[in-house]
């Protein structure tokens, strides 16, 4: 069956990205890891030592690219609904962290130690629909911030990304009410045409 000409057109705008071909240079998982890394230039995230939660991880982009940061000094705890191929450094947990006993596997690999940093760039798989698109994109961004509340250090960071739209000041009422400081970053390898923005917690307050 041929390619409808929006998907050749993807396919196209895709190939010819340049995150993706830096991506394919250094060895990265997908183009989002240049979106963490300079949300990460700017605002200083990651520290030695401190353990990171990463949701929705797969393909492992940003959990490769946390791990490599950290080498060796600190934890990568991530989670997904799709299998993920395994990564050194990283502690990888499928399945849907909603179900009690996927929480629970992702808390006993913490063993003693709550998260530093919870990242989360999860998305719905997009119809194209924004009143279907929307809401669900909301729901995962409400699930992730209900896991900081589970798993969190006291002053601990929080990364989300989120669609602007119906929903988004209601949730950013939510973030700001558990950190100190509440941003929002649209990095630089973001496609210009996208709603999606990431929401910065820093200082969690228990």
């Amino acid at each position: 069956m041929s390619r409808s000409k929006s998907s050749g057109n993807w396919l196209r705008e895709h190939f010819d990205d340049p995150y993706v071909l830096k991506a394919q240079q250094e060895g990265y998982r997908c183009r989002a890891v240049y979106k963490l890394e300079e949300i990460n230039e700017k605002d200083q995230l990651l520290n030695a030592g401190m353990t990171v939660v990463d949701l929705g991880s797969a393909p492992g982009g940003w959990s490769q690219w946390v791990a490599h940061k950290l080498n060796g000094n600190g934890r990568v705890i991530s989670s997904d609904i799709l299998p993920m191929d395994p990564l050194p450094g990283v502690d990888f947990i499928q399945g849907d962290f909603r179900e009690q006993q996927v929480l629970d596997a992702i808390l006993a690999q913490m063993g003693d130690s709550r998260a530093d940093l919870v990242l989360s760039d999860m998305a719905p798989n997009m119809s194209g629909v924004e009143s279907i698109d929307q809401p669900g994109s909301m729901y995962l961004a409400e699930l992730a911030l209900e896991l900081v509340d589970q798993v969190a250090n006291p002053n601990a960071s929080f990364l989300v990304k989120v669609f602007q739209g119906s929903g988004f000041d209601t949730y950013m009422k939510d973030v700001r009410s558990r950190f100190q400081s509440v941003k929002t970053r649209k990095p630089k390898a973001s496609r210009a045409r996208s709603r999606e923005v990431y929401i910065l917690g820093t200082g969690y307050q228990v």
